[in-house]
């Protein structure tokens, strides 16, 4: 399974909507878009994982990371994600309480 990552702009935010799997050999991918994004000046990041079939350690220390670098911009990144068995990694992993996560990219780019 590879990983699609398709970038749009809502309301002054960057969404990068993510596909398939978050793994050891998908993660570089998503790191590099962030990574990129940043670069450019974008510092207000959501990441869609409405999509998403698998993440790993791997992928959320990309998703730590992605936050550390727009956090040093005074930015944001914030998740979408209502899929019971990826939210329950972040619970379990305490990053349900680092991360904003929404259910839907409406909630998300509300307020």
């Amino acid at each position: 399974m590879d990983l699609t990552l398709e970038t749009r702009d809502a309301d002054g935010v960057t969404i990068v909507a993510v596909g398939g799997e978050i793994d050891v050999y998908t993660a570089p991918k998503l790191r590099d878009k962030i990574t990129e994004l940043v670069a450019d000046g974008v510092y207000h990041l959501i990441i869609d994982m409405e999509q998403v079939e698998f993440l790993d350690s791997t992928g959320l220390g990309v998703l730590v990371g992605g936050l550390k670098k727009v956090r040093a911009h005074d930015g944001s990144l914030q998740l979408i994600c209502n899929q019971e068995r990826l939210l329950k990694i972040f619970r379990i992993t305490g990053l349900a309480k680092v991360f904003t996560i929404h259910e839907s990219a409406d909630a998300a780019t509300a307020g």
